[in-house]
């Protein structure tokens, strides 16, 4: 097996990126994937290679998603299905403590899962980082989901195949993977035969991919591989419009176009529950029938819900309209002061899985559409 030079790229085969998954079990990881079931692509714990979606795709647009067949065998030619990875970072439910009457209060302290993430588009990667804002970087860090995520080894990949839903270019985190990455791949399945652009991010990638048979690129292929990538580029679908998205939400508080918005949206929570960057919970409290035992368990909550926003006896956002200017006004004009930048990373999950189709993107060119003089292009940090 040649040695691995960590600065130049590799090319791995099917048989290579199952070596991968082994080679990152034998490590102690838990090793998370795509996979198929009940008609979705979702992610689970991965035993080989062999439980990728090979040869499945997905159509989506506003409203819909669904798999649908490919002839190539590409095991990473699909978009993003309804899960994101921030379940495995910050999960929907966990327990915060418990109290007995004999025992006091009990913290609960698990040592954080080491995990790897195979399949991580460059989306859900920019999402990760942009998590990191609020549950890390903050005056009150999430203990669990910092401790979880350094110690996270992370397979990205270029997308070559974008959705219909996809709109990561204009946001500045796709189709190619940004920084973060331990490995990132670039698949190919044309001739000569099905195979893996790879590169090293980190030391720690280097160790893996040196674990793992390899050969050089044959020439012309890290040009293939590039140009697959930038042709998922030129194909997305959609774009966020490109204005300075923190002044457009800021002068369409007032706007008529929430009223046409709060007409369509059915209030579900959808979005934000299919959101890989909504981080917002909630907590309640559970108490056996003697009140010798309780217990706190903190789970996902949504602006969208009625008793998110109960103050002071009263819900001051009590339409529907309110509740979704609030979500797209935190995601895009009050994050980036924040957390130093916007909440969105383009990928598509909030239109595909919204039941009424509203599409975030087209909701933000009405509202820019409305502003009396265009707004500059926004610069992402």
């Amino acid at each position: 097996m040649p040695e691995l030079d960590p600065a130049r790229p590799v090319v791995i085969d099917l048989a290579g990126l199952d070596r991968l998954v082994r080679t990152l079990a034998a490590d102690g990881y838990r090793v998370i994937g795509p996979t198929v079931r009940d008609g979705s692509i979702v992610l689970s714990e991965l035993d080989s290679a062999g439980q990728l979606p090979a040869g499945w795709g997905v159509e989506s647009g506003p409203g819909f998603s669904r798999l649908c067949r490919r002839e190539d065998g590409a095991v990473f030619a699909h978009a993003a299905g309804p899960q994101s990875w921030k379940q495995f970072l910050h999960p929907a439910r966990r327990q915060l403590w418990s109290y007995d009457t004999g025992g006091g209060f009990q913290g609960v302290r698990a040592d954080p899962p080491k995990y790897a993430f195979l399949g991580v588009r460059g989306c859900d990667l920019a999402a990760i980082g942009v998590l990191r804002g609020p549950l890390s970087h903050g005056a009150h860090p999430d203990g669990t989901f910092t401790a979880t995520a350094d110690r996270l080894f992370v397979v990205a990949v270029n997308c070559t195949e974008p959705g219909g839903v996809c709109f990561c270019r204009s946001m500045g985190t796709g189709p190619a993977a940004g920084p973060g990455y331990d490995v990132v791949l670039t698949e190919q399945t044309g001739e000569p035969r099905h195979r893996f652009m790879a590169e090293a991010g980190t030391a720690a990638g280097a160790r893996v991919l040196a674990a793992v048979p390899h050969r050089a690129p044959d020439p012309g292929e890290t040009e293939s591989a590039s140009a697959g990538v930038a042709g998922a580029a030129q194909r997305m679908g959609r774009e966020m419009p490109a204005v300075d998205l923190p002044a457009l939400m800021r002068e369409s508080r007032e706007s008529p176009h929430w009223q046409d918005v709060a007409s369509r949206c059915l209030t579900c929570g959808n979005c934000t529950m299919v959101c890989p960057t909504c981080f917002c919970t909630t907590v309640s409290d559970v108490t056996s029938l003697n009140g010798d035992h309780a217990e706190r368990w903190q789970r996902w909550a949504s602006c969208f819900d009625p008793g998110f926003s109960y103050v002071h006896d009263s819900n001051i956002r009590d339409s529907g309209g309110s509740r979704y200017r609030q979500w797209i006004s935190h995601k895009l004009g009050t994050w980036p002061e924040q957390f130093g930048s916007v909440g969105c990373v383009g990928c598509g999950r909030c239109i595909a899985w919204c039941p009424a189709g509203i599409d975030i993107t087209a909701e933000v060119a009405a509202l820019a559409a409305q502003v009396p003089a265009p707004q500059p292009a926004p610069k992402f940090p």
